[in-house]
This record gives structure tokens, C-alpha cells and sequence, in this order.
């Protein structure tokens, strides 16, 4: 990943920051761009991670309207989070009883219930993100949903896939190879991303997701 061009100060001046940012969330009204200021900062310092979730576990527990449009930021930014860091076990503990016992518990077939399951699913394939999400996945992630990747195929049209925050460049590689009945060809198939300057073949690991936001 490019390095950021931020300029930090101490972690406790960067924390303070960061808390504003998540009061000023609740009645952002177009708060993509913070939430990506938020997963940004947190990339670039990971001992802010922790404090992260501990803030947003607070402030999504006895919300004063459970369900409204604030309460609902604070529990898609904590999505994002959950495909883009993994806490440290003691507070992914603490996560998880929230997400278990305070969220889907009492407030079952709720929006909050339904983001505490994709959370929870989430923080069980999650391993780390070279880039924080695009503008773009932050909003699919906000409606719980996927992304559309084309993936651009030699001799065939484009191809469209599903792809999530986890998705692999190797599962995408598959999927193509299967569709375009390529299953029984000795050859060896890879994705390779392209920009004005140059072309590379993508790390079968590689999330693509990673890849995408490099695009934007």
C-alpha cells in the first residue's frame, strides 16, 4: 500500500480527534467520507483499533433512539471496521457479547440485529487490509451487501463477479475459470490489474477488495 499522507500528532491528540469524528457522525448527513477519515486513521495507527471499537461499542449500546438514522451510523461504521481490522481478543470478547447478548438479543429482526450477524460473520473471515475500503465498498457495506467486480477476460466479454471484503484474487480466479469452461486446461490463469502506467499480475491472496481501492 501507498503510504499515507496524513500527518499525525501523539495518539492521544489523534484519539480526542477521532472521538469528535464519531460525535459528528451521528448527524452527518453524508457520512461516508468520515467513516473512511476514521478507518484511515486507524490503518495508519494501529494502537488506535482498540479505542475504535470500544467507542463505537459504547455509543451503540442504550442508544437514545435504538434504530434511528445516528444509531444506525455508529453500527456501519462498526461494520466497516469488522472487515477491515481485527481487535485484540480481550476486546473482540467484549464485541461479541455485545454483538450476542446487548444487540441481537433484545432487539431481534432489528436493522441493529441484522448489522450485530454481518458483524459477527464478518469478524470471523477478517485477516487485515493492506488499503481501508473505497468510498465505493463503504456503501455496499453500509446496505450489508456485495460488490460487482468486472473482470476483463482475453478473447471474451467481460465478466461481472460478486465479491465481498474477503474475497481472494484466487477464489475470483476460480469462479472465472469455471464459468469459462476452462476447468480441464493445463494452462495456469491469474488476475493481473492494469492501470495507465503499468500491469501486474494480482497476489493469489490478495483481497480484491485492496485492489479496488487502489483503483480509486
Amino acid at each position: 500500500a501507498a503510504p499515507s499522507p496524513r500527518s499525525y500528532t501523539t495518539l492521544r491528540d489523534e484519539a480526542v480527534k477521532l472521538f469528535n469524528s464519531l460525535q459528528q457522525l451521528e448527524s452527518e448527513r453524508d457520512p461516508v467520507p468520515l467513516m473512511q477519515g476514521v478507518l484511515q486513521t486507524c490503518l495508519d495507527l494501529p494502537p488506535l483499533v482498540d479505542e475504535i471499537y470500544c467507542q463505537l461499542v459504547k455509543q451503540t449500546t442504550e442508544p437514545p433512539a435504538p434504530g434511528g438514522q445516528g444509531d444506525l451510523h455508529y453500527w456501519q461504521l462498526l461494520t466497516c471496521m469488522s472487515c477491515t481490522f481485527l481487535p485484540s481478543p480481550s476486546v473482540l470478547r467484549f464485541l461479541r457479547f455485545h454483538l450476542d447478548s446487548r444487540t441481537e438479543s433484545r432487539f431481534p429482526a432489528s436493522e441493529m440485529a441484522k448489522y450485530a450477524c454481518f458483524i459477527r460473520e464478518a469478524l470471523g473471515k477478517t485477516k487485515g487490509r493492506e488499503c481501508v475500503p473505497s468510498l465505493e465498498e463503504i456503501l455496499v457495506l453500509m446496505r450489508r451487501q456485495e460488490m460487482i467486480c468486472t473482470v476483463h477476460c482475453p478473447g471474451a466479454a467481460a465478466c461481472s463477479v460478486a465479491i465481498s471484503s474477503h474475497t481472494t484474487a484466487e477464489e475470483v480466479a476460480r469462479e472465472l475459470v469455471t464459468r469459462l469452461g476452462l476447468s480441464q486446461s493445463p494452462n495456469l490463469f491469474a488476475l493481473y490489474e492494469q492501470s495507465r502506467r503499468r500491469e501486474q499480475p494480482v497476489g493469489s491472496a490478495t483481497l480484491l477488495a485492496d485492489v479496488l481501492t487502489r483503483f480509486e
